[in-house]
Protein backbone atom coordinates (compact mmCIF):
# COMPACT_ATOMS: atom_id res chain seq x y z
CA UNK A 1 0.00 0.00 0.00
CA UNK A 2 1.70 3.21 -1.13
CA UNK A 3 2.14 6.18 1.19
CA UNK A 4 1.54 9.64 -0.21
CA UNK A 5 3.05 12.83 1.13
CA UNK A 6 0.86 15.56 2.55
CA UNK A 7 1.95 17.92 -0.24
CA UNK A 8 0.92 15.38 -2.87
CA UNK A 9 -2.50 14.94 -1.21
CA UNK A 10 -3.00 18.71 -1.10
CA UNK A 11 -2.14 19.13 -4.78
CA UNK A 12 -4.55 16.33 -5.69
CA UNK A 13 -7.35 17.86 -3.59
CA UNK A 14 -6.63 21.24 -5.20
CA UNK A 15 -7.27 19.59 -8.56
CA UNK A 16 -10.74 18.61 -7.26
CA UNK A 17 -11.58 22.22 -6.33
CA UNK A 18 -12.68 24.98 -8.67
CA UNK A 19 -11.46 26.43 -10.98
CA UNK A 20 -9.66 23.18 -11.92
CA UNK A 21 -12.57 20.97 -10.86
CA UNK A 22 -11.40 17.70 -12.30
CA UNK A 23 -13.50 14.64 -11.66
CA UNK A 24 -12.19 11.92 -9.39
CA UNK A 25 -12.21 9.48 -12.31
CA UNK A 26 -10.01 11.85 -14.35
CA UNK A 27 -7.57 12.34 -11.46
CA UNK A 28 -7.46 8.55 -11.01
CA UNK A 29 -6.54 8.11 -14.69
CA UNK A 30 -3.89 10.85 -14.52
CA UNK A 31 -2.21 9.90 -11.25
CA UNK A 32 -2.99 6.22 -10.70
CA UNK A 33 -4.29 6.87 -7.18
CA UNK A 34 -7.29 4.65 -6.51
CA UNK A 35 -10.74 6.23 -6.56
CA UNK A 36 -11.65 5.16 -3.00
CA UNK A 37 -8.46 6.85 -1.78
CA UNK A 38 -9.38 10.02 -3.65
CA UNK A 39 -12.90 10.00 -2.17
CA UNK A 40 -11.38 9.45 1.26
CA UNK A 41 -9.02 12.43 0.84
CA UNK A 42 -11.86 14.63 -0.35
CA UNK A 43 -13.98 13.63 2.66
CA UNK A 44 -11.06 14.28 5.03
CA UNK A 45 -10.72 17.82 3.68
CA UNK A 46 -14.48 18.34 3.93
CA UNK A 47 -14.42 17.20 7.56
CA UNK A 48 -11.65 19.71 8.27
CA UNK A 49 -14.06 22.42 7.11
CA UNK A 50 -12.49 23.07 3.74
CA UNK A 51 -14.89 23.36 0.82
CA UNK A 52 -14.30 20.54 -1.65
CA UNK A 53 -17.57 20.28 -3.55
CA UNK A 54 -18.80 17.07 -5.11
CA UNK A 55 -20.19 19.01 -8.09
CA UNK A 56 -17.72 21.76 -8.96
CA UNK A 57 -19.48 22.66 -12.20
CA UNK A 58 -22.42 24.39 -10.49
CA UNK A 59 -21.88 25.83 -7.00
CA UNK A 60 -25.64 26.26 -6.53
CA UNK A 61 -25.95 22.46 -6.46
CA UNK A 62 -23.42 22.10 -3.65
CA UNK A 63 -24.61 20.59 -0.39
CA UNK A 64 -25.57 22.87 2.48
CA UNK A 65 -22.49 21.64 4.34
CA UNK A 66 -20.18 22.79 1.51
CA UNK A 67 -21.90 26.15 1.25
CA UNK A 68 -21.64 26.67 5.00
CA UNK A 69 -17.94 25.74 4.87
CA UNK A 70 -17.39 28.45 2.24
CA UNK A 71 -19.29 31.00 4.35
CA UNK A 72 -17.17 30.12 7.38
CA UNK A 73 -13.92 30.26 5.38
CA UNK A 74 -14.78 33.69 4.01
CA UNK A 75 -16.26 35.22 7.17
CA UNK A 76 -13.07 37.00 8.18
CA UNK A 77 -11.90 38.02 4.71
CA UNK A 78 -11.91 41.62 3.55
CA UNK A 79 -13.25 42.57 0.11
CA UNK A 80 -9.96 42.12 -1.72
CA UNK A 81 -9.21 38.76 -0.09
CA UNK A 82 -12.79 37.66 -0.78
CA UNK A 83 -12.40 38.55 -4.46
CA UNK A 84 -9.19 36.55 -4.64
CA UNK A 85 -10.85 33.62 -2.88
CA UNK A 86 -13.79 33.75 -5.29
CA UNK A 87 -11.48 33.77 -8.33
CA UNK A 88 -9.54 30.84 -6.91
CA UNK A 89 -12.67 28.79 -6.17
CA UNK A 90 -14.71 29.82 -9.21
CA UNK A 91 -17.40 31.55 -7.16
CA UNK A 92 -19.04 34.97 -7.00
CA UNK A 93 -19.07 37.16 -3.90
CA UNK A 94 -22.84 37.58 -4.33
CA UNK A 95 -23.30 33.81 -4.06
CA UNK A 96 -21.40 33.70 -0.80
CA UNK A 97 -23.40 36.63 0.60
CA UNK A 98 -26.66 34.92 -0.38
CA UNK A 99 -25.52 31.66 1.24
CA UNK A 100 -24.65 33.58 4.41
CA UNK A 101 -28.10 35.21 4.48
CA UNK A 102 -29.77 31.83 3.97
CA UNK A 103 -27.73 30.28 6.76
CA UNK A 104 -28.62 33.12 9.13
CA UNK A 105 -32.29 32.97 8.13
CA UNK A 106 -32.34 29.25 8.82
CA UNK A 107 -30.72 29.75 12.19
CA UNK A 108 -33.10 32.55 13.17
CA UNK A 109 -36.11 30.52 12.04
CA UNK A 110 -35.44 27.81 14.59
CA UNK A 111 -35.70 30.12 17.61
CA UNK A 112 -38.09 29.62 20.50
CA UNK A 113 -41.67 30.80 20.42
CA UNK A 114 -42.83 33.63 22.63
CA UNK A 115 -45.46 33.00 25.30
CA UNK A 116 -48.22 34.52 23.15
CA UNK A 117 -47.19 32.44 20.14
CA UNK A 118 -47.16 29.27 22.28
CA UNK A 119 -50.66 30.03 23.62
CA UNK A 120 -51.93 30.75 20.11
CA UNK A 121 -50.39 27.51 18.86
CA UNK A 122 -52.01 25.52 21.69
CA UNK A 123 -55.36 27.19 21.01
CA UNK A 124 -55.07 26.37 17.31
CA UNK A 125 -54.18 22.74 18.06
CA UNK A 126 -57.14 22.41 20.44
CA UNK A 127 -59.48 23.91 17.85
CA UNK A 128 -58.09 21.51 15.22
CA UNK A 129 -58.76 18.50 17.50
CA UNK A 130 -62.34 19.69 18.12
CA UNK A 131 -62.98 20.15 14.40
CA UNK A 132 -61.53 16.71 13.61
CA UNK A 133 -63.71 15.15 16.32
CA UNK A 134 -66.85 16.84 14.95
CA UNK A 135 -65.92 15.78 11.42
CA UNK A 136 -65.59 12.12 12.49
CA UNK A 137 -68.95 12.27 14.26
CA UNK A 138 -70.62 13.78 11.18
CA UNK A 139 -68.99 11.25 8.86
CA UNK A 140 -70.35 8.42 11.01
CA UNK A 141 -73.83 9.97 10.96
CA UNK A 142 -73.65 10.41 7.18
CA UNK A 143 -72.58 6.79 6.72
CA UNK A 144 -75.42 5.61 8.94
CA UNK A 145 -77.94 7.73 7.01
CA UNK A 146 -76.66 6.38 3.70
CA UNK A 147 -76.96 2.81 4.99
CA UNK A 148 -80.54 3.47 6.16
CA UNK A 149 -81.49 4.91 2.75
CA UNK A 150 -80.08 1.89 0.94
CA UNK A 151 -81.86 -0.43 3.36
CA UNK A 152 -85.16 1.41 2.95
CA UNK A 153 -84.89 1.21 -0.88
CA UNK A 154 -84.27 -2.52 -0.64
CA UNK A 155 -87.21 -2.93 1.73
CA UNK A 156 -89.52 -1.02 -0.62
CA UNK A 157 -88.32 -3.15 -3.50
CA UNK A 158 -89.00 -6.35 -1.56
CA UNK A 159 -92.33 -5.21 -0.08
CA UNK A 160 -93.43 -3.65 -3.33
CA UNK A 161 -93.09 -7.01 -5.09
CA UNK A 162 -94.84 -8.83 -2.25
CA UNK A 163 -97.88 -6.51 -2.48
CA UNK A 164 -98.33 -7.19 -6.21
CA UNK A 165 -98.62 -10.97 -5.76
Amino acid sequence: MPRYSREFKETIVQKMMPPNAQSIAQIHRDTGVSEPTLYNWRNQYKNKGKAVPADPSNPENWSAQDKLAVVIETASLNEQALSEYCRKKGLYAEQIMRWKELALAGYEGTGRLSANERRELQRTKKQKRQIEKALKRKEKALAETAALLVLSKKCHAIWGEAEEE
